[in-house]
């Protein structure tokens, strides 16, 4: 089962809820939100706001589709690695 997607915004401001004093089990209820989650948030992105928070979001679905790229471009040329030794 796949988990609610939060963006950016909504993490950052769950994140200065437990700064300024709520308690982490107040926010998983009130938010719907697992205690792993939670604290996997505030681990990777703790101290960033909302847009600092949504850049890194970016950057990292970048990455992600780079890196796709690059392992299909490494399969293709190993395909064309073994076409051209068996032609020889």
């Amino acid at each position: 089962m796949k988990g609610k997607r939060f963006k950016p915004e909504q993490i950052s401001k769950i994140l200065k809820e437990f700064e300024a004093g709520k308690s982490v089990q107040e926010i998983t209820r009130e938010h719907g939100v697992s205690p792993a989650s939670f604290y996997k948030w505030r681990q990777r992105y703790g101290g960033l706001d909302g847009s600092e928070l949504k850049r890194v979001k970016e950057l990292e679905e970048e990455n992600r589709k780079l890196k796709r790229m690059y392992a299909e471009l490494a399969l293709d040329l190993e395909a064309a690695r073994e076409v051209i030794a068996k032609k020889l």
